[in-house]
């Protein structure tokens, strides 16, 4: 796990790097899911596509990233969940839902907006999902991807997909800057998922190499970790955990 570790760090470093060296994104990204350039036209692009066309429900992660795409979500009348930064709730995702707003799309799916106006649901009171748009640092054209390191994109995903939110016919997107999108083999554990969907400002590219774990892997998972996220202690003293 070790070796799978550095190694994926090491990729993230690249991409970093070379992100911020094309100027392809802000000089402070390194570290974290990169807010590229292009994003709006990203977000146009996925909107073209049929599986988004076919959405009704979409999940997606709070990052700068993912704005436009919350943004178009709400605006093509798409009920939104969104990540609760760093899962610190026992209701872990915020409810969007785009006939009840009071502001604009693009206020609502700002982050610090979101926290203030839309209240916090958990898995239980959630609709099945057809769309998981996730933030990433690299991606490549197998579907595998890494994001920043913090793991919490792999565990709402694993969370939903036990509570039947999220199955094989939900489709899972990264849109990412291209050159977020690399050639090399990316580093596996058993709790990643790979994406169905890479969007860039300029191609759409479809993977045909499904992974989805079955749900959560308490094995991967420290008691540390557990503690410091409520839906999942809340998860393992109702049986969740085997």
């Amino acid at each position: 796990m070790t070796d799978v570790l550095g190694a994926k760090q090491a990729v993230r470093e690249r991409v970093w790097r070379m992100l911020i060296d094309a100027s392809a994104v802000p000089a402070d990204s390194y570290g974290k899911i990169p807010g590229f350039y292009g994003s709006e036209r990203t977000a146009e692009r996925l909107a073209e596509t049929p599986e988004w066309q076919a959405a009704q429900v979409v999940k997606a992660n709070p990052d700068w990233a993912q704005l436009a795409v919350r943004t178009r979500a709400l605006e093509d009348g798409k009920l939104l969940y969104m990540a609760v930064p760093k899962m610190a709730t026992a209701e872990p995702f915020y409810l969007l839902d785009p006939q009840t707003l009071t502001v604009s799309a693009r206020e609502a799916a700002e982050k610090r907006q979101t926290a203030q106006l839309a209240p916090h649901i958990g898995t239980g009171a959630m609709r099945p999902i057809d769309m998981v748009v996730c933030g990433s640092v690299a991606v490549n054209r197998s579907g595998a991807r890494i994001g920043k390191g913090a793991g919490y994109s792999d565990l709402e995903v694993a969370l939903l997909t036990e509570a039947g939110l999220v199955t094989a016919e939900t489709v899972i997107v990264a849109p990412v800057h291209a050159l977020q999108v690399i050639d090399e083999l990316i580093p596996e554990t058993s709790h990643d998922f790979r994406v169905d969907l890479i969007v860039t400002p300029y191609e759409v590219i479809r993977s045909e190499e499904p992974r989805r774990p079955t749900g959560l892997v308490w094995e991967d998972l420290r008691d540390d970790q557990i503690a410091a996220i409520p839906a999942l202690s809340l998860h393992r003293h109702r049986g969740g955990n085997p």
